[in-house]
């Protein structure tokens, strides 16, 4: 990497590193992965500083933008793919918050008891005993989709009723 090409990236980092993070937030919904979008991005853009003249033109901004749109949506869809096999166990737990402790024991019990069945055996197997959708249809003679149908409504009703959080 030449003097020029040191001085222009550094330029553009300076230049760009935030809008382009705000970017990757915005479609990421997460720190982490907006900061490595942004490096990301910067990666692909180091190949094309040779065809920059201009760092605070209109065209070099356009064309910034553009590559953390992509990096930030290609990060996106790979974690998507990632977590649609099977919904993580921190996100079921949310039903019965996370933060189970003795203050908030009794709270999470009485939100279970609120449950009518099947519902609450649902809630119980697969946020509790750690059970996978699966295990759970099989054990209340239903199809995979149904539980899975059930707990999204149960979560959502719980959530309108106001006894569960999201933390996000």
């Amino acid at each position: 990497m030449t003097k020029e090409d040191s001085c222009k990236l550094s330029t553009l980092y300076n230049i760009y590193e935030q809008p382009m993070y705000r970017i990757a937030y915005a479609v990421l919904r997460d720190e982490g992965l907006a900061e490595d979008a942004v490096s990301d991005a910067f990666i692909r853009i180091l190949g094309k500083l040779h065809k920059f003249d201009d760092c605070r033109s209109a065209k070099t901004r356009s064309y910034i933008l553009k590559v953390i749109k992509s990096t930030s949506i290609n990060i996106y869809r790979k974690n998507k793919r990632r977590f649609t096999e099977e919904v993580p166990i921190d996100d079921a737990m949310q039903i019965v918050d996370v933060r189970i402790n003795t203050e908030n024991r009794n709270h999470v019990d009485n939100i279970i008891n609120s449950l009518e069945e099947p519902d609450r055996s649902i809630v119980i197997m697969r946020c509790i005993k750690d059970m996978s959708w699966r295990e759970v249809a099989e054990k209340l003679s239903l199809t995979e989709s149904n539980v899975r149908k059930r707990f999204e409504r149960t979560k959502k009703r719980l959530k309108t009723k106001g006894e569960i959080y999201d933390e996000k």
